[in-house]
């Protein structure tokens, strides 16, 4: 006799997602006459038509800016439209290099939402780019984690408390906590 076993698994109803642009390599396009990257638009829409995105997604650019040079007056006003926002699942695409400030100061804010931030090392534009599995990572870990401020990159959710880029291996990894 077999036994066929359904494991009870509580899900929740999709809720709507917001996508916050803000620049960072994950949207810069390539100069050919210059060898410069810039940004154009947003290649978000792109994106998740590539990836068969079929979640109900809310997308708004805030700005387009290498996170280098994000003043504290545009990451006030990440944080101001995270509050204003009235859905609760929260993406930001943001620069790698100031990620990790960018999350601590969201998550000083004390905001009851759920917020990912995310990015990519090479341009979307890139047929190399990691840019898609970072936000195909992003979109899953915003709708299943409790509230709070994460960083998703390189298939691994990390929480802003510890987290750090490597700049020689490219990567971000977990920081033990000092205690």
């Amino acid at each position: 006799m077999n036994v066929y076993f359904t494991p009870s698994i509580s899900v929740k109803m999709q809720e709507k997602i917001k996508i916050f642009i803000t620049g960072g390599t994950f949207d810069k396009e390539y100069n050919e006459l210059t060898g410069e990257l810039y940004f154009k638009n947003s290649h978000m829409f792109e994106l998740l038509e590539l990836g068969r995105c079929r979640l109900d997604v809310d997308i708004e650019t805030l700005m387009m800016v290498d996170s280098i040079e994000m003043s504290k007056t545009e990451r006030n006003y990440i944080i101001q439209k995270c509050i204003e926002e009235p859905i609760k699942q929260i993406i930001i695409t943001h620069g790698t290099d100031t990620m990790v400030k960018t999350a601590r100061i969201l998550a000083e804010a004390d905001i009851e939402k759920t917020i990912v931030l995310s990015g990519a090392m090479i341009p979307v534009r890139f047929g190399s780019s990691d840019g898609l599995f970072n936000m195909g990572s992003a979109l899953s870990f915003v709708q299943a984690l409790s509230p709070g401020v994460y960083i998703a990159m390189n298939g691994q959710i990390f929480n802003q408390e510890n987290v750090r880029k490597n700049k020689k291996l490219g990567i971000f990894e977990e920081m033990e906590l000092i205690k």
